[in-house]
């Protein structure tokens, strides 16, 4: 088994204005100081509205956390400067998407051209986890086994229950957006690296894309990196939610690896029966548990979630991230941010919309 399973964060944040806590465009001053600050590691997004952070290549999630939560005080600051602030939510809570302007960028304005008005309602921000993985035939391998755990960190992850001001009745409503894009949700399963560049170069020599960095599914091997990019996740207001959630992704792969190297091997299932645990994810969060494929049955998430933490407890002591990957304790336990955010919004005497805002800026600063 490799020696190393280097770890980087990407996560996508919106601004928002400090008297009206509505979206806000990031002025080119703000985007001018956060890059000379912060280099490459901060980037415009697709709407005016959002920024993006993305770690630097971490040794461990110990290294990740001093890199994101600098990433977070850095655009904090800068963006106070402006009377903004970022938050880490997937949706903004009463916000439209009409209303937004997109960045000035070739990419973005080729995406808008190609994509029509699927691309103008993409008013949602994820949260991406890049593990390394030296070989590209394991990739390819370790994909439909890693995709069984999607859901399981969609429920974990879900911020986004609010849609223009509507309760949508969805823990993950992000993730109702973004399936209308094409080449999205559950990962294919190939048979091997040769396969899977034949089928995505398909593509390319069409002239459909340029690279498979506009192969936007759930679990995918990086275009620019050698590593299985996760990118099912909402972006988590609470820091340390973001790195639980990393923690799980990093010893997922490792116990992957670990059971490979024992000429053991994760059952593979049907994206049909993993398509329904992703539904249930992003319908109920944490609060109503997913299918056991082995039991038929559904299972509690608190269960699901203690079964998870015995089966990769070997992994994540070998990679020091133990205490994170144990933290999904306290996500089942205090609800996930969709939960928190409809209880601000429920007992909000007034504006309730720009209560849960408040809630969300205070959470974007509380691990900080």
């Amino acid at each position: 088994m490799q020696s190393e399973f280097t770890i980087g964060i990407e996560e996508e944040y919106l601004l928002v204005d400090l008297d009206s806590y509505a979206l806000a465009a990031a002025p080119d001053a703000l985007m001018e100081a956060c890059k000379n600050d912060l280099g490459d590691q901060v980037s415009p997004e697709f709407l005016q509205c959002q920024i993006e952070v993305g770690t630097k290549v971490c040794g461990s999630i110990a290294e990740a956390r001093k890199d994101l939560s600098h990433l977070r005080r850095r655009i904090a600051h800068h963006a106070k400067a402006h009377n903004l602030a970022p938050i880490a939510a997937a949706c903004h809570p009463f916000s439209e998407w009409k209303n937004q302007d997109f960045t000035v960028k070739d990419r973005y304005s080729n995406l808008e051209d190609e994509l029509a008005a699927v691309a103008r309602r993409m008013l949602i921000c994820g949260m991406h986890v890049h593990v390394g993985i030296e070989d590209n035939s394991q990739r390819i391998d370790l994909m439909p086994q890693l995709s069984y755990f999607l859901p399981h960190m969609l429920a974990l992850s879900a911020s986004s229950p609010f849609w223009q001001g509507d309760d949508t009745g969805l823990a993950s409503y992000r993730i109702s957006v973004f399936d209308n894009m094409p080449r999205t949700g559950l990962p294919p399963q190939f048979p091997s690296w040769t396969a899977y560049e034949r089928t995505t170069n398909t593509l390319i020599d069409a002239g459909i894309i340029e690279n498979t960095s506009k192969i936007w599914w759930d679990l995918r091997p990086s275009d620019a990196f050698p590593t299985l990019e996760t990118r099912i996740c909402d972006v988590t207001p609470r820091l340390e939610h973001t790195l639980a959630l990393a923690a799980i992704n990093q010893a997922v792969v490792r116990m992957l690896l670990r059971l490979k190297d024992s000429n053991l091997r994760w059952r593979t299932y049907d994206r049909f029966l993993i398509s329904e645990n992703r539904w249930r994810a992003q319908r109920y969060g944490t609060e109503e548990g997913l299918i056991d494929f082995g039991r038929g049955i559904i299972v509690p998430f608190a269960d699901l979630m203690e079964e998870l933490i015995s089966l990769l407890a070997e992994d994540a002591e070998a990679l020091n991230c133990l205490d994170e990957v144990c933290a999904v304790r306290e996500i089942v336990k205090t609800g996930t941010s969709a939960a928190r955010q409809r209880a601000v919004h429920a007992a909000a005497a007034e504006n309730p919309g720009q209560a849960v805002v408040k809630h969300l800026i205070e959470e974007f600063h509380a691990d900080l």
